[in-house]
């Protein structure tokens, strides 16, 4: 038999991710609305994803929802930037200065686990009952991973790369940006990743605390009144906040490896 008349294998038809993300999605919220329909989750603990669907119209007109969105969204951006700048600016300190690596990766690792979001009564006093309390509580809670990260992707750049600059006569400075910093930035924007995880729970926390602008003093005010659908549905924007931060972010890291 001829390599022609042999039979050739069926297509296998890939099924997309975006569809099996959707409709995982979707047959959870249908499972949840089953449950609590039944009553086998209490309705007055966990609201129906109908009912939280339907007060996303009520929310967005009764309650300047995009007007807190936009404030907290400004608030981790400021905070991102300035958490980005620092943090990655840290991180190449330590690694440039072993003694300074020596004497604060261990402090800036423990200040990584510890519960910063307990501070805000000291920067309230610092900063006032403003926004750059929360900017400034999300910068600080932010910062260690980055620094860590940051000084990890440098550290493990491998050393055949550092030989081959070597080789090449790079001066310090030409090494670093053609060979440490590129090598570095995959795992430089997981610790921004890491960073803007961290920002973002700790200004919709203080918001929260303090019930001063934004989502978390959105979600106090519906807690309070104890409006279950329409606190979900804030917590949503919440999670939107941080998707379109996690989409930028992916932008930039695509304009910066736009080889890999």
């Amino acid at each position: 038999m001829t390599d022609a008349a042999a039979p050739r294998p069926a297509m296998r038809r890939t099924i997309p991710p975006q569809v099996v993300g959707l409709s995982s999605l979707v047959a959870f919220f249908l499972s949840m609305e089953l449950l609590i329909q039944t009553g086998v989750i209490n309705r007055f603990i966990v609201p129906p994803p109908s009912d939280i669907i339907g007060s996303f119209g009520r929310v967005i007109v009764e309650e300047n929802v995009f007007g807190r969105f936009l404030l907290t969204l400004s608030e981790c951006l400021i905070a991102g930037v300035l958490l980005t700048v620092v943090g990655v600016g840290g991180g190449v300190l330590m690694h440039r200065f072993k003694l300074l690596q020596q004497a604060c990766e261990t402090w800036v690792a423990a200040m990584a686990s510890a519960p910063i979001v307990l501070m805000y009564p000291l920067f309230l006093v610092i900063f006032g009952r403003s926004m750059w309390t929360m900017i400034m509580m999300g910068f600080v809670a932010a910062l260690p991973p980055v620094i860590l990260k940051t000084l990890e992707g440098l550290s493990s750049t491998r050393k055949v790369l550092v030989n081959v600059g070597r080789s090449f006569n790079l001066t310090p400075s030409q090494q670093f940006w053609k060979i440490l910093f590129p090598a570095a930035l995959p795992t430089i924007f997981v610790g921004i990743r890491l960073g803007l995880i961290f920002a973002l729970i700790n200004i919709v926390g203080v918001e929260f605390l303090i019930n001063f602008g934004g989502l978390g003093q959105l979600i106090n005010e519906l807690a309070e009144r104890y409006d279950l659908p329409g606190t979900y549905a804030a917590i949503c924007f919440v999670i939107l906040v941080s998707i379109l931060f996690f989409m930028t972010l992916e932008k930039i890291e695509r304009w910066l490896r736009p080889f890999d």
